[in-house]
C-alpha cells in the first residue's frame, strides 16, 4: 500500500482478528459507535474490509509501525453514505497504547495522497463526531475544514458529526 518513516499501511488479513479486537472491542476507544464490538461484529467488520479490497481496491488497512512492526491500528479509505451523499472518506482507529504519538495523521496523509494520486480523486473527507477532538485535530492538522454538519442515528439517540473535507485538485 503506502508508507513512510513511521509506519505503512497494509491489507488486513485473517490473522489481524485479535490485534482489531483490542481496538474495537476496547469501550473507551469504541464511545464514538456508542459501543464496543463483539467477536461477531469484529468479525464481520474484517470481512466488509476483505470485500471492499474486491470490490473499490481499497478499505480500511492495518496501520503497522516500521521500526518495531507492532500492529496500531487502522486507517484508510471507505465510501460513506451522508444524507443520500456517497463520500469518499477517509477513516482511522489507533490503539489507544499508541495513541498522540501522529499515527492517525501520517496514516491519513499517505490515504490522501493515495486518493489524489491513485484514486483521482478531487475531494475526500472525514467523518468525525463533534465529541471527538482528537480526531477532529487529526483533520485539522491535515487541512481539513468542516463542510456538513448532520446527525446520525445511533439505537435512535441523534449524535452530531461533522464533515471535514479537503480538495485534492491543487
Amino acid at each position: 500500500m503506502s508508507e513512510n518513516e513511521q509506519l505503512y499501511l497494509r491489507e488486513f488479513t485473517p490473522a489481524d482478528f485479535d490485534d482489531l479486537c483490542l481496538i474495537l472491542q476496547d469501550k473507551e476507544t469504541m464511545y464514538t459507535y456508542e459501543s464496543a464490538f463483539s467477536e461477531e461484529k469484529v468479525n464481520a467488520w474484517l470481512n466488509w474490509n476483505l470485500t471492499s479490497y474486491q470490490e473499490n481496491g481499497f478499505g480500511l488497512w492495518a496501520i503497522i509501525d516500521q521500526k518495531k512492526q507492532h500492529f496500531i491500528g487502522q486507517c484508510g479509505i471507505v465510501y460513506s453514505d451522508v444524507e443520500a451523499e456517497s463520500l469518499l472518506e477517509i477513516g482511522y482507529l489507533v490503539n489507544k497504547r499508541y495513541r498522540n504519538q501522529g499515527y492517525a495523521t501520517s496514516a491519513s496523509q499517505l490515504c490522501i495522497s493515495y486518493a489524489k494520486n491513485e484514486l483521482k480523486a478531487e475531494k475526500i473527507c472525514s467523518i468525525i463526531r463533534d465529541t471527538n477532538l482528537s480526531s477532529r485535530m487529526v483533520a485539522e492538522k491535515n487541512g481539513m475544514t468542516i463542510v456538513k454538519e448532520f446527525d446520525k442515528d445511533y439505537s435512535g439517540l441523534p449524535v452530531r458529526h461533522f464533515v471535514y473535507s479537503i480538495d485534492l485538485t491543487n
